[in-house]
């Protein structure tokens, strides 16, 4: 089990309410994964459309049609904290209370 520092769990708290605000206004991003299969090497796909399908409390769902069949895909919000996912749009993003 992983334990957080309090600045982490803040920052997992902001990361969750950035993919939150995409989810609901513009759903249609950007990614770049690194994706690690057993006895494989690292794998980085840089600039992938994806679509978020769903937010949940401690993952979120991303639909991936790049390949022509579309794929879903569940990843933690800690996967952005840890650069195993990139979501562009979250770069220059600032959600405000309102």
């Amino acid at each position: 089990m992983r334990y957080y520092r309090d600045d982490e769990l803040s920052s997992l708290s902001d990361i969750k309410k950035k993919i939150e605000y995409l989810y609901k206004n513009h759903p249609n991003v950007h990614a770049n994964i690194s994706v690690r299969y057993p006895r494989t090497p690292r794998l980085t796909l840089t600039g992938i459309p994806v679509v978020i399908k769903g937010v949940y409390p401690n993952v979120f769902q991303v639909e991936d049609t790049s390949s022509g069949v579309p794929k879903l895909y569940m990843h933690q919000y800690s996967e952005i904290a840890t650069k195993e996912i990139e979501i562009l749009e979250l770069a220059d993003l600032v959600v405000t209370k309102g």
